[in-house]
């Protein structure tokens, strides 16, 4: 992948006067880690969006702010307005390209599971990232995973099944498992689960009529008095 360059400038906004920053277009940041000075700064919304697909978390950016010289920087963290799902904040965290840190990449997932397509299961995913020690020279944007392997309900991928890239170290546990394929449910496993539904409508039907007659109780002993 091409070096992704990413400018930004000082802000001088900062606090609640900073959320005025979001209707102009602009998103607010900070910048700190190795060798830089924290500082808050501003990025237009459009060139961030388009850096932050093809980065992530995992890839290294050039934060060029101002005049000063670029700094290799990890977009460690990203605010989303819970309303809009747009980002309403970004920390940048400065790397020594010395020094291994610790992060996490996401998995990419491709191919087709036999056990899916030819036995009708259901792929069930339980990570979606590994976490990962490395220089910074050595992340990657993704890690492939093979659903191809998945011949059987029985298969099973784990973290010791996954090739690591070069210089990178996965911190998971090597018997974690990352995907399988379940099997789909019988007869009368449906019929069983069908039947656990409806007790627990009648339990609530019941619990309510008792609720509503023991509130009609004291009700109709006052109209009498």
């Amino acid at each position: 992948m091409d070096s992704l360059l990413l400018a930004v400038s000082r802000r001088e906004k900062t606090g609640k006067a900073a959320k005025h920053l979001l209707t102009e277009g602009k998103i607010p940041a900070v910048i700190y880690g190795h060798g830089v000075t924290s500082s808050p700064v501003q990025v237009e919304r459009a060139v961030f969006d388009k850096v932050y697909r093809a980065a992530g978390g995992s890839t290294l950016v050039d934060l060029k702010m101002d005049e000063e010289k670029p700094v290799k920087v990890l977009i460690s963290e990203v605010s989303f307005d819970p309303l809009k799902d747009t980002v309403n904040h970004i920390d940048f965290l400065a790397v020594n390209m010395q020094e291994k840190l610790k992060t996490e990449i996401p998995l990419k997932f491709f191919g087709e599971a036999p056990a899916v397509k030819g036995l009708g299961g259901t792929l069930v995913k339980n990570l979606s990232a590994l976490a990962v020690e490395c220089l910074p020279a050595d992340l990657v944007h993704e890690i492939p995973v093979d659903l191809g392997r998945l011949a059987a309900f029985a298969d099973a991928i784990r973290v010791r099944d996954i090739a690591a890239p070069h210089g990178i170290s996965f911190l998971d546990q090597p018997d974690e498992v990352v995907t399988y394929v379940e099997a789909p449910r019988s007869e009368e496993e449906l019929k069983a689960l069908e039947g656990k539904t409806e007790v627990s409508v009648e339990g609530i039907e019941v619990v309510t009529k008792k609720k509503e007659e023991e509130e009609a109780e004291p009700a109709a002993e006052k109209a009498t008095e």
